[in-house]
């Protein structure tokens, strides 16, 4: 059996270069363009058509452009693993997040074309599915999502303002409410009202916390955060990179930095009937890079470096 290849295109920018380092555990073989060729679409096609994957790291516009080169080479067409936000709720691709429910590591492996989730969205979705899918939440549930993430999510005007100047300390945005990200949080999640969604960025290149607030009396049965964090640990039982762990304790936004795991915590007072759900992650971790490797491990048969867990498909 020859060695599986794969193509980065856009292989410079910070998800591309994480998704290299990654790759380089696996046993595939990385193609490249020289650099003059990389924004050439006859080179890039050609090129395509030559791999059995291609990673899109690249800008919404550009990645659609790259899915129509595919497009043109019918049944040489690679598959597709999309890092942008270009095709996350789009028909015909499979969203690239293996634990989020039974089923969807296999529809990973069988997928033509994976649309990589967001780093706040994949927080969110694996505090919330699970609460959804057993009956814990009702679907309407107003639900509020805040988050603060390193700066290194930002792109690369946003990282060379932070190393150039230091600062800001911590940045409050999205106040639109339109974030980009809202349509694949609440279709993943399986909402039917759309979220409030609050990002912030803080002076730390990685690392982030997503929390959703809670009044514990205006779920379906009036649970108890030990309720809440049961349904949690059960969903990801034996799962490796997703864990729970308990909460009431402060949390360091760091503490996952250069890993691909995610850590959950219900932080509940019963005697308020309020919990806090977390769920802490590296930005470019489980929240980009490492959830791009994991699909194309699943997609390419490498179980092995999926790191799935007896959670995959139970």
């Amino acid at each position: 059996m020859s060695t599986p290849s794969i193509f980065i295109d856009g292989e410079t920018g910070t998800t591309g270069l994480g998704i290299r380092e990654r790759l380089a555990g696996l046993p595939v073989a990385l193609r490249s363009l020289p650099e003059a060729l990389r924004k050439d679409a006859a080179a890039r096609r050609a090129l395509m058509a030559e791999v059995d994957v291609v990673v899109l790291c690249l800008p919404d516009a550009a990645a659609k452009e790259s899915v129509a080169l595919a497009d043109e080479l019918g049944q040489r067409a690679p598959r597709i693993v999309d890092a942008s936000t270009a095709h996350r709720v789009a028909a015909g691709w499979v969203y690239g997040f293996a634990e989020m429910a039974p089923g969807q590591a296999r529809a990973i492996a069988q997928a033509r074309r994976v649309a990589n989730p967001g780093c706040y969205p994949s927080g969110a979705i694996a505090l919330l599915r699970p609460l959804v899918d057993a009956g814990l939440m009702a679907p309407d549930h107003p639900v509020t999502v805040n988050a603060v993430s390193g700066y290194s999510g930002g792109g690369k005007a946003l990282i060379a303002a932070h190393e150039a100047t230091g600062g800001p300390a911590f940045n409050l945005y999205g106040l639109a409410l339109e974030h980009k990200h809202v349509p694949e949080l609440q279709q993943n999640a399986r909402l039917t009202r759309r979220p409030i969604f609050v990002p912030s960025v803080a002076h730390i290149r990685q690392g982030m916390i997503v929390s959703v607030p809670l009044h514990l009396d205006t779920l379906p049965g009036r649970p108890t955060a030990a309720d809440l964090e049961d349904c949690l640990r059960h969903h990801y039982a034996g799962a490796e990179l997703v864990g729970v762990a308990p909460g009431n304790a402060d949390l360091d936004i760091a503490e996952l930095v250069d890993t691909d795991r995610m850590i959950l915590r219900v932080h509940g007072n019963e005697k308020q009937r309020q919990a806090v759900l977390t769920a802490s992650l590296d930005n470019l971790g489980k929240g980009a890079s490492g959830a791009a490797v994991q699909s194309i491990a699943l997609m390419l048969g490498l179980v092995a470096y999926a790191h799935l867990g007896e959670a995959a498909d139970a």
